[in-house]
């Protein structure tokens, strides 16, 4: 049995992703601050194994335990543990805005929800897993915007662009484990999701590149989540996971 674990499984990306991983053979730990009915039914029709488990990801003090609870499933899953993987999915735009026009408690609830959440939950996942000799892989979900500037998306960027080196930083500390946890982080191109929904809505002069996420939408150039999902299954599981590595999906098709 293949255990994966998804944050934010329950819609956009996260949901694209999950749907490409039902399979007989997958067990699905989805963790959310809510659950995707229809997706639980789809992955019973399939004879998927998936759990959900309730979690804010901004209330960091939630992780650990929220971890214990998924590695404690797997330890009493009476199928061989045949790999562990991790997709830290989840994320918010919130807030967009010059950085004198932001909220200080928007700043740390985007950043809780962005960077650190994903640290800590990989810091569970790897000392939960140390003892699992098997294949164990985290595929983060970067942007483009980690390594490009955007005028109003001082909290976005910078959140992503620590992730890509946390995911660096951690992967070099992995070579040298008995049984290591293999890391790459990914830009998975312009989704079709709620968070193009909230770049678009946003009043005019508060993101100077509004325009641009308007047009793409308006000419058909948003990349469904469905064909996201595929092709990050495809990156999480292809032999080229390459440890450390920081890509663009665009790069790989």
């Amino acid at each position: 049995m293949i255990h994966i674990i998804i944050t934010g499984h329950s819609k956009g990306l996260g949901a694209g992703i999950t749907l490409e991983m039902l399979h007989e053979n997958h067990h699905i730990h989805g963790v959310s601050r809510t659950d995707n009915i229809d997706i639980q039914k789809l992955a019973a029709a399939k004879g998927c194994a998936m759990d959900f488990y309730p979690c804010d990801l901004s209330h960091t003090d939630e992780i650990t335990p929220v971890m214990q609870q998924i590695f404690l499933r797997i330890k009493e899953s009476k199928e061989e543990v045949e790999g562990i993987y991790l997709i830290n999915n989840a994320g918010i735009i919130h807030p967009i805005g010059t950085i004198a026009s932001i909220d200080p408690a928007e700043i740390d609830q985007h950043i809780r929800i962005n960077l650190l959440a994903p640290m800590i939950i990989i810091r569970e996942f790897i000392s939960l897993s140390a003892g699992y000799n098997t294949e164990k892989r985290i595929l983060n979900i970067s942007s483009g915007a980690a390594q490009n500037p955007y005028h109003g998306w001082s909290n976005y960027s910078t959140g992503k662009a620590g992730l890509d080196m946390f995911t660096r930083c951690v992967a070099l500390e992995q070579e040298d484990e008995a049984f290591p946890v293999k890391l790459m982080a990914v830009a998975p191109g312009i989704i079709d999701t709620d968070m193009q929904t909230t770049i678009r809505s946003v009043p005019d002069g508060q993101f100077v590149h509004k325009d641009f996420f308007v047009e793409l939408k308006e000419t058909g150039k948003l990349v469904p989540p469905s064909v996201a999902g595929k092709h990050l299954k495809d990156l999480l599981f292809s032999p080229g996971f390459k440890n450390g590595t920081i890509t663009d999906i665009r790069d790989q098709y």
